[in-house]
């Protein structure tokens, strides 16, 4: 199949593509960890800037099994290495501004030499040649974080720094028009990493109760934690991964193809995914606090943290010209109005997000549902025959 091809081969995640998920969002517990333990403005760069050099290379990851299949054992072992970096990264999380910085630097280094080596092994020439551009730009910023890792503390935020934002510029700097992008294998993975962040976060909360009496209070913190990770879950899935997915596969042109999966499914996804991780702290924050006032740092946390994920799911409805934008938008806007609540009582913050996110998300669906009913009603309407 050449790039030029307009139907994409029906190519489904596989199972090891999920174990490999699996692993990746490990650094979304880590990442959390380190926002619960000092839930402050360095803890939030360091969050932002580690997230950012891992978010990167898991989306080369994608890129690589859409175009490079782990059909062989060869295939397979190298991404198993791969795995084993990413866990490796993920480990080093906590400390990765201290004593560890080194190690993250080690697994980030092997992550990138794995991606690299698989992809110039891809039987598409075009891809190979175009990962032939990429290398060099990745292998750069890879040396900025191995190198800030051995750096003492005040140079690890700006030699990191520049690596993520040689990563940010680099989809501008090389030829993307020549990789082969399949829009169904890419959209679905990128949704199911989705869905098990936003699981691995309930578990993060979960393993927050450890130790504690399971009482009135838990349970609350529990369930309304569950409420708002399901409206989560129906701002990304009712629908509107399919559309996106069909947007994706519309796209004729190879470099305008590659470029909105940069920027949809790339940027915009970082902002959610950072959020799935903000909110996580801010409601593992709130375990066995719940009717209590909360600090204004676990408020915030929370309230920004969906507000974050609605803006960031907002902005890549934007990029693939879907509806439902505005609703986001105005549900995230009144969203962060609830932070003074948490700050009187955690449980209001709690009931009131995933009260708004339902409100947003059924005001959005109402035209539909009665365009739906009164196209039923007409279609009705002319094949009942009347009674003389």
């Amino acid at each position: 199949m050449t790039t030029d091809d307009p139907v994409d081969p029906p190519i489904r995640v596989s199972t090891l593509e999920l174990f490999f998920d699996l692993v990746f969002v490990f650094t979304v517990t880590q990442l959390t960890s380190v926002l619960v333990d000092h839930l402050d403005g360095t803890s939030v760069a360091r969050v932002l800037l580690m997230l950012g050099l891992i978010w990167w290379m898991y989306s080369g990851y994608v890129w690589l099994t859409n175009a490079v299949a782990p059909s062989s054992t060869t295939r397979r072992t190298f991404l198993l290495a791969g795995m084993a970096g990413f866990l490796v990264i993920a480990l080093a999380v906590p400390e990765a501004f201290g004593e560890s910085g080194w190690v993250f630097g080690v697994g980030y280094l092997l992550v990138n030499t794995v991606h690299t080596t698989l992809f110039v092994r891809a039987s598409d020439a075009g891809t190979a040649r175009a990962v032939l551009s990429l290398a060099p730009l990745n292998l750069a910023s890879a040396l900025l974080v191995f190198g800030g890792g051995f750096a003492p503390e005040r140079y690890r935020y700006g030699l990191w720094g520049a690596a993520l934002v040689l990563q940010i510029a680099t989809p501008y700097l090389h030829r993307m028009g020549r990789y082969r992008l399949v829009a169904g294998h890419f959209v679905e993975r990128h949704g199911l990493v989705v869905i098990v962040a936003i699981g691995e976060s309930i578990v993060a909360v979960g393993l927050g109760f450890a130790g504690l009496t399971i009482d009135l209070g838990a349970i609350t913190v529990a369930v309304l934690g569950l409420c708002i990770a399901y409206y989560l879950w129906w701002a990304y899935f009712a629908g509107d991964d399919e559309r996106a997915a069909h947007a994706l596969a519309g796209i004729t042109d190879p470099l305008r193809r590659a470029r909105l999966a940069v920027q949809g499914w790339g940027y915009a996804h970082y902002v959610m995914i950072l959020a799935i991780v903000v909110l996580a702290a801010g409601v593992k924050k709130t375990v066995g606090h719940a009717f209590e006032p909360l600090s204004w740092g676990p408020a915030v946390a929370l309230g920004s943290g969906v507000a974050l994920y609605l803006l960031g799911h907002a902005w890549f409805l934007r990029f693939v010209h879907i509806s439902g934008s505005v609703h986001r938008l105005a549900a995230a806007v009144v969203i962060l109005g609830t932070i003074p609540l948490g700050h009187l009582v955690a449980v209001a913050q709690l009931a009131a997000i995933p009260l708004i996110m339902a409100t947003a998300a059924i005001a959005e669906d109402l035209p539909a549902a009665r365009r739906a009913r009164s196209t039923a009603l007409h279609t009705f309407g002319r094949t009942t025959p009347t009674r003389e």
